[in-house]
């Protein structure tokens, strides 16, 4: 089943409380394909493609992180999702990162797997973001994922994976990513994490070469009550390991509902 809300599609399938999956920057909601299948028999699950991407409609202008975030805000209200469980790969973990500090009423827990504070750390990792949509507008998508999509996998991956990341990455657009890539280059949310009030669980491939094991650690560190878990794989984990990185959002989800029932 799929929605249209301020032209962002929605993917939706099970039942239950809401599960909210934001894709990285090169991935699209066909990246949660496996997460939509094995969240489903407990949860309502709903993969966006974000403003850009996917089936929804390209921005007029960069959204800014500040804007990403009440888009997802504005779009879980629409589809009677609050609170809902933000699921967050990469990009989408700063995405979630935000709405949890700027709308924590609509948000019941965070998972952020392969994520980070934000590219804007520091001056040199904001230059090479705002770099990128013209590599993009370059060499085209096909070739700009050929490039950059077997950075996203561990050493040894499945081929069938890697060709599955490769072909979602294909399909980003120029809007959609210089859009995501300002939002990146303009945040870091290291300063702020401290004030985050929801459960949350970092994820990390063991062989992340993207965002890293070290970052992961430092959010689990800063957010109060996080817990991290390494996972096999990349950046990518959760498709190279899908069942692994669903056991683990499911049980964490489990938790948390149980809570939320007392």
């Amino acid at each position: 089943m799929t929605s249209i809300v301020d032209g962002v599609q929605v993917r939706t399938a099970g039942d239950g409380s809401p599960v909210l999956l934001l894709h990285g920057i090169g991935g699209s909601s066909a990246s949660f394909d496996a997460q939509l299948a094995g969240l489903a028999p407990k949860h309502r699950v709903l993969a966006w493609d974000a403003p850009g991407y996917g089936g929804s409609a390209d921005p007029e202008k960069p959204l800014g992180m500040a804007g990403y975030a009440a888009l997802v805000g504005r779009l879980l209200t629409s589809l009677d999702a609050v609170p809902a469980h933000l699921v967050g790969v990469s990009w989408g973990g700063v995405i979630a990162t935000r709405v949890a500090l700027e709308y924590p009423e609509v948000v019941r827990s965070l998972v952020l797997a392969d994520s980070t504070r934000g590219s804007g750390i520091d001056s040199e990792r904001a230059a090479v973001m705002r770099a990128r949509p013209s590599e993009l507008n370059r060499v085209g998508a096909a070739e700009f994922a050929r490039r950059r999509a077997p950075r996203l996998l561990a050493p040894g991956a499945d081929p069938a994976v890697a060709q599955r990341v490769e072909d979602i990455m294909a399909g980003i657009r120029l809007p959609g990513y210089t859009s995501a890539a300002e939002s990146m280059a303009e945040t870091d949310h290291g300063p702020r994490l401290s004030r985050i009030s929801v459960p949350t669980l970092v994820l990390v491939g063991e062989h992340d070469q993207v965002t890293g094991v070290a970052e992961a650690r430092r959010l689990a560190a800063s957010i109060p009550g996080a817990r991290l878990e390494i996972l096999p794989g990349g950046h990518a984990a959760n498709q190279e390991s899908p069942r692994r990185f669903s056991t683990e959002v499911l049980d964490f989800l489990s938790e948390v509902d149980a809570v939320v029932a007392r």
